[in-house]
């Protein structure tokens, strides 16, 4: 089931760059060439493309593009209808990802000037975005989750119109994920998917409007969509199959192990889930847990299927080596369940979110802990943050030159100017020169 790998193995390596190597080029190079397609047609052909691509992947039969948007009133009744217990969910989760986001923004997302001694002004002036698109996986399951976790930080940094696409396979969209929109005040939502929906929110069809910036994670068509949209629109990142490591001692219940390593394996069966440990025991509990918590899982082949494929027991020599070992994989979600976590938090130099003790499960992270769920994957962690408030505000750099100022920098600017051959750039500086022709 879980392959088992020992660090002490001399063909060590080998096993790791196999067990984290990702698809084949044939298989790329094939949804390449078919987003390529679906985003040409919605370039060329707008709505009318929307409508056959929706008709072919969603098999719905629509004829008129306004239905491709769902009515303002079915969005905002979508609260009410939803069982009350699942509605006070959403609303709690709501509220603990607002108040995380706003502490983000008073922290870090404000606009600041200095003045130097000859009175010249520098600073930055921080502004949010203007439109953004939300994607919101839907073909498989309904992720209310994702919807607060992309909205609600757009919102919190002030971005003025949110449009939200979700796949509607047959025309149904979960009433959690419509609840989610409202709670999270998504602004309008097309029911549209796949990377037919990324062309619409990058380049606009008559009916859906362009944006600014694409967040939200989807297939590996809706990724290599915002690939290639980049540059016309921003992405928030490219992200890939869901990833865990677990770093455990022996003090670890096994069953809490496996129960997390499930809880990312049964996201697809692309999904990545390894456990790391420095005692040989909990090596032996772990393939123990699995296969008896297994047969409970709803989700069972898929997790299954998953654990085989990409899944991993590392054996390791102690509990720093385990940290070094998860800083090389830069994993996506990293769980440190161990008996003194703290102690390891602060050598983890790669990872999406850490989270810290045994009763951190990744699980609660992904719902309502506060900290955006939206992460790097596939060691994108090595450079890359969660989504937060800053993902939708940009920064302008602000430049008052005083008299005194200008002066000095232009003789600096224009030495510089004609070292790189740039006359009209050294003469402009030294127009602000004291005595040349034009200054003031």
């Amino acid at each position: 089931m879980l392959t088992v790998i020992n660090g002490a193995d001399p063909d060590f390596e080998r096993h790791l760059a196999r067990l984290l190597e990702r698809g084949g080029r044939e298989q790329e190079r094939a949804v390449n060439a078919a987003v390529a397609d679906i985003i040409a047609a919605v370039r060329e052909r707008g709505d009318a493309a929307l409508l056959e691509l929706t008709a072919r992947f969603d098999q719905r039969d629509i004829t008129d593009p306004a239905q491709l948007q769902v009515p303002r009133g079915a969005v905002d009744a979508a609260v009410d209808s939803l069982d009350a217990e699942v509605a006070d969910a959403l609303r709690a989760a709501a509220g603990r990802i607002t108040r995380y986001h706003e502490r983000e923004a008073r922290q870090s997302a404000a606009s600041w000037q200095f003045e130097e001694a000859d009175g010249t002004r520098l600073g930055q002036h921080i502004t949010a975005l203007e439109r953004v698109g939300v994607y919101v996986p839907g073909g498989q399951a309904a992720y209310p989750s994702s919807v607060l976790m992309t909205v609600i930080p757009a919102k919190v940094a002030g971005v003025f119109e949110v449009i939200m696409t979700v796949p509607a396979p047959r025309g149904e969209v979960g009433g959690a994920v419509l609840a989610a929109a409202a709670l999270a005040g998504v602004d309008r939502v097309f029911t549209i998917g796949g990377a037919q929906a990324i062309a619409a929110l990058a380049y606009s069809t008559e009916t859906v409007p362009a944006v600014d910036k694409i967040v939200g994670p989807g297939n590996r068509y809706v990724a290599e969509a915002k690939r290639q949209v980049f540059g016309q629109v921003g992405i928030d990142m490219l992200a890939g199959p869901s990833e865990v490591v677990v770093i455990c001692d022996r003090h670890a219940d096994s069953d809490w192990v496996a129960m997390d390593l499930f809880a990312q394996a049964e996201h697809d069966q692309h999904a990545q889930s390894i456990a790391i440990t420095d005692s040989e025991a909990m090596v032996a509990r772990i393939g123990r847990s699995v296969s008896k918590l297994l047969p409970q899982m709803a989700r069972r082949d898929i997790i299954e299927r998953a654990l085989a494929d990409h899944g991993a027991i590392i054996k390791v020599a102690d509990l720093r080596t385990a940290v070094a070992l998860a800083n090389r994989i830069a994993p996506e979600h990293l769980e440190l369940m161990v008996a003194q976590p703290q102690r390891l938090v602060g050598e983890v130099r790669h990872a999406g979110a850490v989270f810290a003790g045994a009763h951190s499960a990744e699980a609660l992270g992904d719902y309502c802990a506060g900290p955006n769920h939206v992460l790097p994957t596939a060691g994108a962690a090595r450079f890359s943050s969660p989504l937060g408030v800053c993902d939708f505000q940009k920064r302008s750099s602000v430049i008052q030159a005083s008299r005194q100022g200008a002066a000095e920098m232009a003789r600096i600017a224009s030495v510089l100017a004609r070292c790189e051959g740039l006359d009209a750039h050294a003469r402009a500086a030294e127009y602000r020169l004291p005595g040349q022709p034009g200054s003031k």
